[in-house]
């Protein structure tokens, strides 16, 4: 068959095989229906083989889709897939221009949201970890958390003083003696006027605690000028001093040392209502401070005191300041216990727990007058 196109050209073209190849394409159509489900879906292979037209009848593939926003359009030749003798045409493709902000940068590309979705990912900085300096300003960065951490009053400063603690409270648990040797030292040096245990110890432990170090050492020191059992405030006082001033004579000590002395006397309170309690006197001449604190008071039976009375000579050349016989004396034999441990068996608060509160009392007074808080 001849064919002539719009150019002037003829063509020619042999199409009565086709028509008879689509003629029994059709009549196959109908007695195809008239099977039963199962056996239409299926076509003979050879047919299909032989035939060439089941392609013809699938569309030709359509644009894909696009994620970007179209810029450009830049046309694309296609050759659609067909037994047809149909010149093919040519199928457009929209394909978006690259621009700058499309450009790719390996800090803003993002693989998950595309640019026509969610924009430019933002840059996101390395993290940074602040630190706080002295003058509050954060900065610094990692350094400067790592100085603020060990620095005086950072985190790592405090937990090292917490390990540190607690070494110190196990070693003086075990050896209560190493305790002396672990805090000795710093700027505070102390002397005790007695060299017994009893008025040493708690003196030193509430310096040590109140200024975290401190050297406290005891030197035996004797009221001579005082009864043996001084009553009343005055004499307690004047008993005190006799002890400092003591130890200041036996020239061994340096003028301007620091001492404490510590006085148990009797107070009458009311009629025949005694009571034993402590003075604590410290002298720094250097400094010129001086500062007193007291105990406790723990009562005396007064049949105790009649009883001193009695056995102190009335000839008794300091009867003025007291009495010859010691408190301490009595109670511990009528209490059946050791003379410095007759507040323990009477009231259950030991003479060394009563002195400690005392004492440190008196370490804040002298540490706040050292720093001039107080006058």
């Amino acid at each position: 068959m001849m064919h002539e196109d719009s150019n002037g050209e003829s063509t020619f073209e042999f199409v009565e095989k086709k028509m008879d190849e689509m003629s029994v394409s059709n009549e196959a159509l109908p007695k195809a229906e008239s099977r039963s489900s199962s056996s239409s879906s299926l076509l003979p292979v050879s047919g299909a083989a032989s035939g060439g037209n089941l392609l013809s009848t699938v569309a030709p593939p359509s644009a894909l889709p696009s994620f970007v926003s179209p810029s450009t359009n830049i046309v694309t030749p296609v050759t659609p897939i067909t037994t047809s003798s149909v010149a093919p045409q040519p199928v457009t493709v929209t394909q978006p221009a690259l621009t700058a902000s499309h450009a790719f940068h390996p800090t803003t590309f993002s693989p998950v949201i595309p640019p026509s979705k969610g924009g430019d990912v933002p840059v996101v900085p390395p993290l940074e970890i602040a630190s706080t300096t002295e003058s509050g300003v954060a900065g610094g960065g990692l350094l400067g958390w790592v100085k603020g951490a060990v620095g005086s009053g950072g985190i790592l400063s405090k937990v090292a003083e917490r390990a540190k603690n607690s070494v110190d409270s196990m070693i003086t648990t075990l050896d209560p003696q190493m305790r002396e040797f672990l805090h000795s030292g710093g700027d505070v040096d102390i002397v005790v006027a007695s060299d017994k245990e009893v008025k040493l110890s708690p003196v030193r432990e509430a310096f040590q605690s109140v200024f975290g170090k401190a050297t406290v050492s005891g030197m035996a020191a004797q009221a001579s000028k005082i009864a043996a059992q001084p009553v009343g405030f005055a004499s307690a006082i004047k008993a005190a001093e006799e002890r400092i001033l003591a130890l200041q004579a036996t020239g061994k000590l340096h003028p301007k040392q620091p001492i404490v002395a510590v006085e148990n006397f009797l107070l009458e309170v009311g009629e025949n209502k005694w009571y034993d309690l402590g003075l604590l006197m410290l002298k720094d001449p250097g400094r010129e401070i001086n500062l007193e604190t007291y105990t406790q008071l723990t009562p005396v039976p007064a049949l105790v005191v009649a009883l001193a009375q009695e056995d102190t000579p009335s000839d008794y050349p300091l009867r003025w300041s007291g009495l010859s016989v010691t408190i301490g004396s009595l109670m511990a034999s009528n209490l059946q216990v050791h003379h410095s441990e007759w507040h323990q068996a009477l009231t259950g608060v030991s003479r060394r727990e009563m002195l400690l509160m005392a004492a440190k009392v008196l370490a804040g007074l002298y540490k706040n007058s050292i720093s001039g808080s107080i006058i």
